[in-house]
């Protein structure tokens, strides 16, 4: 793990939920890892492993995908777009390790080499972000070359570099007083927004790809061919045996909701446990929001709670439609 984002002054932002975000941050994503795959097969070899077409991936774009076990149940939900003279990913680091196990384990007789990269992550967001990239980075579509790596575009004004320690500086110094420097936290807030999953450790091979929602956020195809874990995954589709999704719920809370916690569901005058986070952010003013794996067939008026508190919350509408095409 490079001690690269300890050079700056990377630190938490003090946000109320009614705070307006920075015009321009830089973030450090010393939260995720960055995984490459280089080698004559490596196409071939994650099309059979993951829920994405990667042969149709075009290097100007990115993906969301699912890593599976035999099972359909996924060890990562994963960023994934061309790198260099590969591939690469990114996921929590916390999974990286167990993921990267995994995912090698059916290699020995491919031409394709893994590795946890030791380069820079770091988010780029803000009213002003495209410009910032943007103008740096030659080329047209969401993902750039860079001296070093690439420039992903996540959504309009939010951008991720994986780049050499070197041209991160650069990027900084360059951007200099006009940018805010943040932690990781930020970044995590425009991801619950956005209500993108992650799969930390504590929640792998726990949930199908189709209740992370990662169908409606093109993170995966039905018309590829096989890979690990797609009967479950096309089942759910075609024969509607799927029973959750993922919601953003808001409320109160004393800490943020973190991925594993649990949250209660109202049925009628009862309560009954409802759902398990993805992740979490909690503003400085008490209110919080949550990405929530919750059954899909919940009432309108359905509240929510933690265990063990009375602080009620609700569910938010999603950005994005979780109806089928």
């Amino acid at each position: 793990m490079t001690n690269w984002y300890s050079t700056h002054n990377f630190s938490r932002l003090p946000l109320s939920s009614d705070s307006a975000l920075p015009a321009l941050s830089v973030m450090a994503l010393d939260n995720l890892a960055l995984i490459t795959a280089v080698g004559a097969d490596t196409i071939s070899y994650l099309q059979g492993q993951l829920t994405c077409d990667l042969v149709s991936l075009d290097k100007t774009q990115s993906t969301l995908a699912a890593h599976c076990d035999a099972k359909g149940k996924v060890w990562s939900a994963i960023r994934l777009f061309h790198h260099n003279d590969g591939i690469a990913y990114v996921q929590p680091a916390s999974i990286a390790e167990k993921q990267l196990t995994e995912i090698k384990k059916y290699a020995v007789f491919s031409k394709v080499a893994f590795a946890l990269s030791d380069q820079v992550l770091i988010g780029v967001a803000g009213e002003k972000a495209d410009n910032a990239v943007q103008s740096r980075f030659i080329g047209e579509g969401d993902v750039r070359v860079t001296q070093t790596g690439a420039a992903v575009k996540i959504e309009a004004n939010r951008w991720l570099l994986a780049i050499n320690a070197e041209e991160a500086d650069t990027i900084i110094a360059e951007l200099g007083d006009r940018c805010v420097l943040s932690d990781s936290s930020l970044w995590e807030l425009y991801e619950l927004r956005a209500a993108i999953p992650a799969v930390d450790l504590v929640n792998t091979n726990e949930f199908i790809p189709q209740s992370l929602n990662l169908q409606a956020l093109d993170g995966i195809s039905f018309k590829k061919g096989c890979y690990t874990g797609q009967e479950t995954v096309a089942r759910a589709k075609y024969r509607g045996i799927n029973k959750r999704a993922a919601y953003l719920l808001e409320g109160e809370a004393s800490d943020a909701p973190k991925a594993g916690d649990v949250f209660d569901r109202s049925v009628g005058e009862n309560w009954r446990t409802g759902g398990t986070v993805l992740s979490g952010y909690r503003f400085d003013d008490g209110k919080a929001l949550a990405l929530v794996v919750l059954p899909n067939n919940l009432d309108d008026d359905s509240q929510f709670r933690l265990p063990d508190t009375d602080l009620l919350w609700h569910k938010l509408a999603l950005p994005y439609s979780l109806e089928e095409a």
